[in-house]
């Protein structure tokens, strides 16, 4: 790679010598010519009189997983580059994960804490597990990249493989015992049973994404729709050829599917069927649980080969459209299902009978806003979903904004679901333990704003919205971080396990303080304190200040279990 300014030739001079070179590779027969073959190019590309010239990365580019912009001469010359266009849900792409991951950790100094053991919790490891399901004391987990179906015992503490031999498998047909199984890239799973007449979840569901399949694994002897008696542990194809498509047939065999991402079940009549979240034909369709026979719900084409029909539109059927749905989840209160319709940033609501899809939260824009309604709410890439057991709460994996969100489908309120680190959690490698804040030392002219009394049960969260305004023209000071903290004076039990501050980047987001109650609460009254702390200057920043308000919120702690606490407004004008 030349230096900026050198005598040099642009990257289109390498097309002719590396053209030759593929040709060249496709008549070599042995690894050892197609070795001698590189590295002849090397040494011819590395003998020209100039050397190439790679343009530099424009500016203003968004990068991920950086601390800063990559320079490639200041951080790339010398060094072998490895440029691989990567859509971020195919799972093509993700199947040449374990190829790039592999280069890395050979030639890192560091990588990787991904891996495939079984054993105690303490010793066990995943590699990029998805979706899960839980029964009683038992978890069983989709591990997508070791190609793996795992289930965890909660009273043993221990880790097993059900399903897979740890690398990606071909076989679309299976039948074999799980752990002689091969399979490739399960996605999620749900359990289900193999009849009306049996009372217990005795089968595994698994959308099997890489090879674009749903299959089922025996967790007790059983017999699928149009199959003869199976013995526990078989893990075999339901439903879809293997091809990549969109295709609907009476035969579950002879219908496709195009990614499977997100499954969940209705086992009561009329439904009877899984709901299947198809990700790359951005459509929801219907496996029935009685014959196999594969339908369409919402989404796409009638087109099966098709995978392009995608969209942003309410409406019924073939008219509504999705982009990459990834989660699906069953509302038998109400008898609706709702999607995670994860490129438009959005959920919405399918009415199976009339086959009426809508959009019931996210405004379609990506920006964080942790506490609104669901007409104001927004996501990023949402992931998954899952309904609470009284059907009031739906929680979304909020993926891009690595958070948990809470849509309470009674009062249609959305908020972040406080995530706590509990002392004896067992992770694989140490924390990193953030640095805590110093609370700033509150100037006497901040008013102490005192709250009415609240009534809270243990247990509960309550959240604080934080809904400030600034002098007119004036704008936060950009470096300087705005904050808030959150005490209780005399009760400090109350705040264990709980986030005690955070910054304050843009007042018009209204960012939200949460506070979940303990279930072992040492006292029946407390207050708890939030002081806020903006630093801002004039518009045209003349002038520079730090303003701080306090506000004091009382609690009564009951042991009788509380309603839904809307959100509590924090309001103030400096």
């Amino acid at each position: 790679m030349a230096a900026p300014g050198a005598r040099s030739r642009s990257l289109s001079g390498l097309l002719p010598a590396q053209t030759s070179l593929e040709y060249a590779l496709l008549d070599a027969v042995t690894q050892q010519e197609k070795n001698s073959l590189v590295y002849q190019y090397l040494q011819k590309v590395d003998g020209w009189e100039q050397d190439l010239s790679v343009p530099e990365f424009p500016e203003g580019l968004e990068w991920l997983n950086t601390e800063e912009p990559i320079s490639v001469y200041k951080d790339l010359c010398g060094k072998i580059v490895i440029l691989d266009f990567f859509t971020y849900c195919c799972i093509n792409c993700i199947h040449l994960l374990p190829d790039l991951r592999a280069l890395e950790h050979t030639y890192s100094d560091k990588g990787p804490n991904p891996g495939r053991k079984d054993g105690i919790f303490s010793e066990s490891t995943f590699n990029s597990p998805q979706g899960v399901a839980i029964m009683n004391n038992t978890i069983y987990v989709a591990d997508t990249e070791n190609h793996l179906i795992r289930k965890i015992d909660l009273e043993a503490e221990t880790v097993s493989t059900v399903a897979g031999i740890g690398i990606q498998g071909t076989d679309k047909e299976g039948g074999a015992q799980g752990e002689q199984q091969p399979i490739s890239s399960p996605w999620d799973v749900v359990f289900g049973t193999s009849g009306p007449e049996v009372q217990r979840d005795d089968i595994l569901w698994i959308a099997m994404a890489g090879t674009h399949q749903i299959w089922a694994l025996l967790l007790d002897s059983g017999k699928l729709p149009k199959k003869n008696e199976l013995t526990k542990g078989t893990c075999l194809r339901f439903a879809g050829s293997g091809n990549e498509e969109n295709r609907n047939n009476a035969y579950p065999h002879k219908a496709a599917f195009a990614q499977p991402s997100g499954l969940s079940l209705a086992s009561e009549d009329p439904w009877s069927c899984l709901f299947v979240a198809d990700s790359e034909s951005s459509t929801v369709r219907t496996i029935s649980l009685k014959d196999g026979a594969v339908k369409h719900l919402v989404g796409g084409e009638r087109d099966p080969m098709n995978l392009f029909a995608f969209g942003d539109v309410d409406g019924v059927g073939i008219n509504a459209k999705l982009q990459h749905p990834l989660g699906v989840t069953w509302d038998k209160k109400r008898n609706l299902l709702y999607v995670a319709d994860s490129y438009n940033h959005k959920i919405k609501v399918v009415d199976p009978k009339t086959k009426h899809c809508t959009t019931l939260a996210g405004t379609g824009d990506t920006n964080n806003v942790t506490s609104s309604s669901f007409t104001e709410s927004t996501f990023n890439e949402p992931g998954g979903l899952c309904i609470g057991e009284n059907g009031q709460l739906l929680y979304v994996a909020d993926t891009n904004n690595h958070q948990i969100k809470v849509m309470d489908l009674e009062t249609k309120m959305v908020s972040v679901l406080p995530i706590f680190r509990s002392e004896n959690v067992v992770v694989d490698g140490p924390f990193l333990v953030e640095k805590q804040k110093t609370l700033p030392k509150l100037p006497k002219s901040a008013p102490n704003i005192r709250l009415s009394p609240m009534t809270a049960c243990a247990g509960q969260t309550l959240q604080f919205k934080l809904r400030l305004d600034l002098p007119s023209g004036s704008k936060l000071t950009e470096g300087v971080p705005s904050c808030w903290f959150l005490t209780a004076e005399g009760n400090e039990w109350l705040l264990q396990g709980q986030i005690p501050s955070g910054d304050i980047e843009n007042i018009s987001n209204q960012p939200t303080v949460s506070l979940q109650i303990p279930k072992d609460c040492l006292s029946l009254e407390a207050i708890v304190s939030i002081s806020v702390f903006l630093y801002y200057c004039s518009a045209d920043s003349s002038a520079c200040m730090m303003k701080a308000v306090l506000f004091s919120q009382p609690l009564q702690i009951t042991d009788t279990q509380q309603g839904c606490i809307a959100p509590v407004e924090l309001r103030y004008v400096f």
